[in-house]
């Protein structure tokens, strides 16, 4: 199980991650192609040094990758990243599930 396998810090950074709204649009939109830095500056208002520090946050998680191309800091969606996210959550959901069976069976008996 990969809930198993991530240490408290990693759970962490990734829930952090995605606690904010604007992480969350960062990473919608660099799933589907890279932008650089300022781009993404571009599309929010807020400045350019807090768009930085929200892409800083996601590279913590693992959610995307920068790369250096010239001057700018180009920003993608880092699969590998998003997929432990989603198996994770998946699992999440598999968890609450069995509860929720658990809870139904044991009102049904009664």
């Amino acid at each position: 199980m990969v809930v198993d396998k991530l240490r408290d810090a990693e759970l962490d950074r990734l829930f952090q991650a995605f606690a904010d709204s604007t992480r969350r649009d960062i990473v919608r939109r660099v799933t589907v192609g890279e932008y650089s830095v300022s781009g993404l500056a571009a599309l929010y208002a807020m400045s350019f040094a807090a768009v930085q520090k929200h892409v800083a946050v996601l590279e913590r998680a693992s959610l995307v990758t920068k790369e250096k191309r010239g001057r700018e800091q180009i920003v993608r969606g880092n699969h590998e990243g998003l997929e432990k996210a989603r198996r994770l959550l998946d699992e999440y959901e598999a968890i609450w599930r069995q509860r929720v069976d658990r809870i139904a069976g044991i009102l049904a008996e009664g």
